[in-house]
């Protein structure tokens, strides 16, 4: 069994893991099973591809997307492993050629689609092959509380029963507690080890502005980011397509990208983005999972998301190489309505419409704090942050507030004496004094603080309340039908040893607040021109192939030639991203370049 570290180094050219993928890595070579719950941007693909070509056999990859499977079968080629998809979108010669590779033992690694991996003619297929893994990619799809939810991710569950001396392991982005909570249950990896890690992306500056003129202010937004690739989502495909003519009438390179194009059209301009460099690619939502792009710069919200869950997805596609990004959205009552509205209308049930209004509350809280954005995000995936850090429109430049400790003690104890058994709407009613049904069955009109609210109207306690559940004084109980709980933290506020400031109800307009970390990290003058020559050298490579540039070699890669200026291959083995397969392709014509300077 080959060692993990010495497959992250002569196959993907780095020296050490990050973070907590060597003990993930180690503890599935060993053939333990894993829940992984990492950021976008941590490496979570390393977490079952080196343990596939340490252990003996075929590691079989769940993934949801052809365009996933494409890119990653790409990059592991060009990194010299042995990958391969099998979906749809290949001729049946080529899926032909696959099921040989994989009978012969040709293969390390092999991604499949979750419907695909269950039938019987897979599973003929693969009976006698050594298997190493089996690894189940955005793992949230599992669950009816995610995002992304995919009813054929529920039959991965047999993966345990029919191979119980395989490992496996399933990883996600994008979990909040009860998430997690059903992933681990539906797979049945409740003996699992999970590995968690921060969920804190440091490099993205998040801003959200109050909407006045959206295009006006899209346009002034994407005026820094001139030459840059970014995605902008807007909700419905006739939005996409009239936002990506009117950026072009303005300049903007841009395209369109949703479900109801031609899919030949679709797959260009996806193409055309992940190949080209400075484009805007304007979409739906149904563009974005596992796009492994490192170089996206921006993300804009022309219209809110639908979770927290979804915004921190979406979001998290830019800045993956590490570098700074901005995540930008324009915010108004107007998606308030039509969110409820299309939950509302729905057919889920009512259990799920119950979940996806207090997913939807908690976004609301997040635009609406007064606080640190990203103390807010990260509080949903029950991760503590200081806040005040620096990279985010409200901490850069701090909106209007008012002293809410009274009332977020009146809340609180309105949440605590009503048995922390009800929604929002009832907790409002309560403050307000009004009689209903409810207050009077519960007897809740007779507790002291029934009518102890007021002073505040009932748009004021329902930002109250979202607020301090963006803060994580109040957690939303989603399986108990939304039922607002106190989290530890509230003992703070009672004692009033914590004092609240609220975000007002109707905040100014929000000014544009630039990026202050700066541009991606200038190089010195004397390596630019060094840099442009690989990026041109790079570029001429990948449209040969046609495959992305940063299949090739990332950014980070050749900004790292261009201060090293190796001259030999050896010199050039000891660069972070450089593994041998791509010493023997590349180095020569690498290496040439630099020469030149």
């Amino acid at each position: 069994m080959r060692d993990p570290a010495e497959v992250l180094r002569s196959v993907f050219g780095h020296a050490g893991f990050r973070g907590q993928q060597e003990a993930v890595v180690r503890h599935v070579t060993a053939g333990g099973d894993a829940v992984v719950l990492f950021p976008t941007g941590a490496g979570k693909s390393a977490c079952y591809q080196i343990p596939a070509l340490c252990r003996p056999g075929v590691g079989i990859v769940v993934s949801p997307l052809i365009a996933l499977m494409r890119d990653q079968v790409e990059a592991l080629k060009q990194a010299g492993v042995r990958a391969a998809a099998l979906n749809s979108s290949l001729s049946a010669d080529e899926a032909s050629d696959v099921r040989t590779s994989l009978r012969r033992g040709e293969l390390d690694l092999l991604y499949v689609a979750p419907e695909r991996l269950v039938t019987q003619g897979f599973q003929n297929l693969i009976a006698g092959t050594p298997i190493a893994l089996f690894a189940i990619d955005e793992a949230h799809c599992v669950s009816q509380w995610g995002h992304d939810f995919r009813p054929e991710y529920r039959d991965l569950a047999a993966l345990a029963e029919l191979y119980p001396d395989v490992p496996r392991i399933a990883l996600t982005a994008t979990a909040d507690k009860l998430t997690r909570a059903d992933i681990i249950e539906r797979l049945g990896l409740e003996k699992a080890e999970v590995f968690e890690t921060s969920f804190d992306r440091p490099n993205i500056s998040y801003a959200i502005v109050e909407r006045d003129n959206a295009r006006r202010q899209l346009l002034s937004f994407l005026s820094r980011h001139k030459d840059e690739s970014g995605i902008v989502y807007c909700l419905s495909r006739a939005k996409v397509d009239d936002t990506a003519d009117w950026l072009r009438g303005q300049g903007v390179p841009a395209l369109p990208y949703h479900a109801g194009m031609d899919a030949e059209r679709r797959r260009a301009n996806q193409d055309a983005f992940l190949k080209e460099e400075g484009l805007c690619l304007v979409a739906t939502v149904a563009f974005g999972m596992g796009i492994d792009k490192p170089d996206v710069r921006y993300v804009a919200h022309l219209d809110l998301p639908a979770s927290v869950e979804a915004y921190y997805q979406e979001t998290g596609r830019a800045g993956r190489d590490g570098q700074p990004a901005e995540a930008w959205m324009s915010y108004g009552m107007a998606d308030v309505v039509q969110r409820r509205r299309m939950i509302e209308e729905g057919n889920a049930p009512d259990q799920i419409k119950r979940v996806e209004q207090g997913k939807l509350n908690a976004l609301l809280g997040v635009c609406e704090t007064a606080g640190c954005r990203r103390q807010a995000i990260l509080a949903h995936f029950g991760e503590p942050h200081p806040g005040k850090c620096g990279n985010c429109d409200t901490c850069l430049s701090p909106v209007e507030t008012w002293d809410g400790t009274e009332a977020a003690i009146k809340a609180l104890a309105a949440v605590y004496r009503t048995g922390q058994r009800f929604g929002a709407g009832h907790i409002v009613d309560v403050l307000l004094g009004r009689q209903t049904d409810k207050t009077e069955r519960f007897g809740h009109d007779r507790q002291q603080v029934f009518g102890a609210g007021k002073e505040h109207d009932q748009r004021t306690w329902q930002s109250v309340i979202r607020q301090l559940t963006a803060s994580g004084y109040i957690i939303v109980d989603h399986a108990a039908h939304g039922a607002l709980m106190l989290s530890e933290a509230a003992r703070g506020v009672f004692r009033r040893e914590t004092p609240i400031v609220f975000r007002r109800d109707r905040p100014r307009k929000a000014a544009e607040v630039r990026r202050q970390l700066g541009a991606v990290t200038a190089l010195p003058e004397a390596a630019q021109p060094v840099f442009e020559a690989l990026k041109a050298e790079r570029l001429k490579i990948a449209r040969a192939q046609g495959v992305p540039p940063y299949v090739v070699f990332h950014d980070a890669t050749l900004r790292a030639l261009a201060l090293a200026r190796p001259r030999t291959p050896e010199d050039l083995a000891e660069v972070a991203g450089i593994g041998q397969a791509k010493l023997a392709r590349y180095g020569e014509a690498f290496l040439a370049v630099i020469a030149r300077f």
